[in-house]
């Protein structure tokens, strides 16, 4: 079971960051940087760079931010390893690792992490692995949950 879990957590991770990479190139040759077009009311793809982490903060934060993504992820393979029999662990844990280093490739390629989803003017833009850690959080959290939680008797 263990090694099974370990190969499916790999390929979520894949997918996770060939999708971001593949949606984050179609931008780049698609929208000037700086530039926006407009998909439906509300929702426009725009290029722009973002060097801090969520919702744009620590903004220019570089090796903190590093530091910050490498214990996370560390942190993050050491739970699934002593988790690995938990039903549906390895699929928070793919998003996550794929989202986390779908980001990396993009400061270690350019300084900084491609946005290109703005929902309304007032919330910061996002992309796929943005959307991938979002959901793997939330998703990790409920898989916990539902394993600790005592059984049910019919």
């Amino acid at each position: 079971m263990g090694s099974r879990a370990w190969a499916r957590m790999v390929a979520v991770a894949i997918a996770v960051i060939a999708l971001d990479q593949i949606t984050k190139a179609l931008v780049r040759n698609s929208i000037e940087r700086g530039g926006s077009d407009d998909v439906i009311f509300g929702i426009r793809f725009v290029n722009v760079r973002n060097t801090g982490v969520a919702f744009s903060s620590l903004q220019g934060a570089g090796a903190l931010i590093g530091i910050i993504v490498a214990v996370a992820l560390i942190g993050l393979l050491w739970y699934f390893s002593r988790n690995v029999g938990k039903p549906l662990i390895w699929l928070p844990t793919g998003m996550l690792l794929g989202g986390a280093l779908g980001n990396v490739i993009d400061r270690v390629r350019e300084g900084a992490v491609v946005d290109f989803i703005k929902v309304v003017d007032f919330w910061p833009a996002f992309n796929v692995a943005d959307i991938s850690v979002t959901l793997g959080v939330l998703l990790l959290l409920w898989v916990m949950e539902r394993s600790s939680a005592p059984q049910r008797r019919a």
